[in-house]
């Protein structure tokens, strides 16, 4: 698998949110497309979408991604002519990151992360690998045939893409599962930034580490957070405890959410799951200052 709490202003008691319905939101609905592996033996999807083709970059993924409300992508099947080459073509051609049009990092010596679409940007340490804008991640159920994502990122940032390898399923083939990955998404339809962080971080780790026990998963406090550049919103941790240890990259996860409003009135979020309980497990302090440099910002009409 590859992801009561009080309210900011004090509410009550609340049970675990992700055994309730998840909020709808302008995700990437899945039509097709063969399992895959995650960082615990599920879906967890890596795919780089275009406006005319679907190109798989990792995971060994075909289907159509389609991104709604204002995020309205969509992404015909996969083109058999095209290749990994033409996605890091993207990267450079399209990608505000690769230079010029896009904003600069806020810390010294980190890269920027920006999605365009969505005008929303952040930081990551040097290790870390910016994917290219059309770069979705996503996560469903295992036993879904139409893989409808539970939550999606998009133009994320992964940390040790090759982190652990197993062959897991017995095809032959061996899978490499990331340490942790970071990114945004829209959230339309969603009724508040509390419901947003609570549901996403469940999410991200049920989908990712935990399935399918959801009783393995655990939500902390949703509480207040304010950005270096003055954004305000809500921001919640999810973890797991006890996953099955099944193959050695099963490992428990956690998950951070930052939800909040955007300039236009809408949501968005930004997300953080990786593995943890693990020696190389990114600290909650370097989470916190990554989540600390997501700011909004213009795009180039370029």
């Amino acid at each position: 698998m590859w992801p009561g709490e009080q309210s900011p202003a004090g509410g009550p008691e609340q049970p675990n949110p992700y055994k309730e319905p998840p909020a709808p939101w302008n995700a990437p609905t899945v039509t097709s497309g063969p399992p895959g592996r995650g960082p615990g033996g599920g879906r967890t999807r890596l795919l780089a979408i275009g406006a005319a083709a679907a190109v798989v970059v990792a995971a060994a993924v075909t289907g159509t991604v389609l991104l709604g409300g204002d995020e309205d992508d969509r992404a015909a099947g996969p083109d058999p002519a095209a290749s990994s080459a033409s996605a890091s073509a993207s990267v450079v051609a399209d990608d505000p990151r690769s230079g010029g049009s896009g904003p600069a990092p806020t810390v010294a010596g980190w890269t920027v992360v920006a999605n365009p679409d969505r005008g929303i940007a952040f930081d990551v340490p040097a290790s870390w690998a910016p994917q290219s804008r059309d770069w979705v991640t996503y996560v469903a159920e295992d036993d879904d045939p139409d893989e409808k994502p539970l939550v999606a990122m998009k133009a994320p940032a992964v940390l040790q893409e090759e982190w652990c390898a197993s062959d897991g399923d017995r095809d032959g083939s061996v899978d490499h599962t990331p340490l942790a990955s970071a990114g945004t998404r829209g959230n339309n339809g969603a009724r508040s930034t509390g419901e947003v962080a609570r549901t996403d971080s469940a999410a991200w780790v049920y989908g990712a580490y935990t399935q399918p026990d959801r009783d393995k998963v655990s939500t902390g406090p949703v509480t207040s957070f304010t950005t270096a550049s003055g954004i305000r919103g809500s921001v919640a941790t999810s973890r797991s405890s006890g996953v099955a240890k099944k193959d050695k990259c099963d490992v428990d996860g956690k998950a951070t959410t930052f939800a909040f409003e955007t300039a236009d009135g809408g949501f968005a979020s930004w997300s953080f799951f990786g593995a943890a309980g693990v020696d190389d497990e990114v600290p909650e302090t370097t989470v916190r200052e990554i989540l600390a440099t997501v700011r909004e910002y213009t795009p180039s009409d370029s």
